[in-house]
């Protein structure tokens, strides 16, 4: 689902807007230009747009509805994943890619979104990665190894997730405090 919203919102709102939105009857007419847009059976409700799409292709369609949503600078809920994607706050590198082992992609992830994904770490989607490319990335896998790259590879163990969450904020952020704060090895 997209639809316009003045600030970020959690999941559980975006959630609760979108099983809101379930219960009432779409709107027939003129398609506005967002819709025109985006893949896959579009279904326009009184302010948002729902997107069905086939389990087969969701990851690769997933992709251009996020993307256009961010052109647009609209909200996107996602209630496969149960993931919201916000306008902002973004990270400080353009281009800047989300990955999961699950097979989502997202360029200039929401700073929420990112926290949000890695509390989704499972064997159905064992990682998550910031990359960079050209440059260095960041990734974890269940268990918390963290792993960064920059001039070389290197690892270390984390405890808890809201560390692991930290530890991205800060790199998506252009921070480096994650690197004092833990013993890496090569």
């Amino acid at each position: 689902m997209v639809w316009d919203e003045p600030a970020p919102i959690s999941r559980d709102q975006a959630r609760a807007a979108y099983l809101e939105v379930k219960k009432t009857e779409p709107v027939t007419g003129q398609l506005p230009d967002l819709a025109k847009e985006l893949p896959g059976l579009v279904t326009v409700y009184q302010d948002q747009v729902l997107v069905t799409m086939d389990l087969d292709a969701m990851d690769e369609m997933s992709g251009q509805v996020f993307t256009l949503a961010r052109a647009h600078g609209v909200a996107c809920y996602d209630p496969q994943r149960d993931l919201v994607h916000n306008v902002a706050p973004l990270g400080v590198y353009e281009g800047m890619q989300l990955h999961t082992g699950d097979g989502l992609i997202v360029t200039d992830p929401d700073l929420g979104l990112v926290r949000d994904v890695l509390a989704t770490m499972s064997p159905q989607n064992p990682f998550v990665a910031l990359v960079n490319f050209g440059r260095h990335f960041i990734q974890v896998s269940p268990g918390y190894e963290l792993e960064y790259k920059e001039k070389g590879l290197i690892r270390t163990e984390v405890a808890e997730l809201d560390e692991v969450q930290r530890a991205f904020q800060e790199y998506a952020t252009g921070e480096r405090g994650f690197l004092g704060r833990h013993e890496w090895t090569a």
